[in-house]
This record gives C-alpha cells, sequence and structure tokens, in this order.
C-alpha cells in the first residue's frame, strides 16, 4: 500500500463537519434543540480553520523540504 502524506486540513475539515453533522442529528432525533443558524457559523468557520491549516501545513512543508 502506498503511504500519503498527512493533511491536516482534510482532518480539520472532517472533524468540524461531522460535529455540525452530530449536533443536526440531535436535533433531527430531538434529543436537543439546535438553531438552524448555529449550523451556518460551524460550517463556514470549519472549513475557514481548515483552509488556514491547510496553507500553514503546506508552507511549512515547503520550508522542510527546501532546507533537506
Amino acid at each position: 500500500m502506498r503511504r500519503h502524506e498527512f493533511q491536516p486540513g482534510r482532518l480539520v475539515a472532517g472533524v468540524s463537519l461531522l460535529i455540525t453533522g452530530v449536533a443536526f442529528a440531535g436535533d433531527a432525533g430531538a434529543a436537543w434543540e439546535t438553531p438552524w443558524y448555529a449550523l451556518i457559523p460551524l460550517v463556514v468557520g470549519g472549513l475557514s480553520l481548515a483552509a488556514v491549516t491547510g496553507v500553514v501545513a503546506l508552507a511549512v512543508r515547503r520550508r522542510h523540504r527546501g532546507a533537506g
């Protein structure tokens, strides 16, 4: 099996969307009440954080490649 590079931006995006999905599922299952407008900042904030994480990881990877 080929090894692949670790991509922390995708991990952050997955975790934030998973949290959003759990919040939505809890609201749909009547476990708790989640306002509809609370899910938008979760998605947008999570994807923004994932983008920043991906850019930082790319910069670190390029710097590490150039130094070695």
